[in-house]
């Protein structure tokens, strides 16, 4: 499965005391394709995010901080992005988990945790 959480990050440039640079801070979009189901850190979604937003802005920061190796000063999560059969795919995974999301229904668990933030996308991007 290659599903593609997207996040608009701003970051910042830090430079030594005789360099400028203009601007210092920038939004920049970084995209991020989780583990496939089953595999450690496939539930990201569900420890990261909460009605489409990141719920900790802190760890979200930490988090792009670790993908960029910049200072990050905002990390906002835009949208879930996947074809139709990798979104079905995904929505497979979580129905044979669904104990693990505390949702009544596959339905649920995507609105519970992607809000309305999921793109389908169809052919190859």
């Amino acid at each position: 499965m290659a599903l593609t959480y997207v996040f608009r990050v701003r970051v910042r440039l830090d430079t030594a005391a005789n360099v400028a640079a203009d601007p210092d801070e920038f939004e920049t979009t970084v995209r991020v394709t989780p583990p496939d189901p089953g595999e450690s850190g496939w539930l990201f979604f569900r420890d990261a995010l909460w009605r489409g937003e990141v719920n900790d802005d802190v760890h979200a920061r930490q988090l792009a901080e670790s993908w960029l190796d910049v200072p990050v000063v905002s990390c906002a999560f835009a949208e879930l992005q996947a074809s139709e059969s990798e979104l079905d795919a995904f929505r497979e995974a979580i129905a044979a988990n669904l104990d693990a999301f505390n949702a009544d229904s596959v339905r649920d668990v995507l609105h519970k945790y992607l809000g309305s933030a999921i793109r389908v996308k169809s052919g190859d991007y």
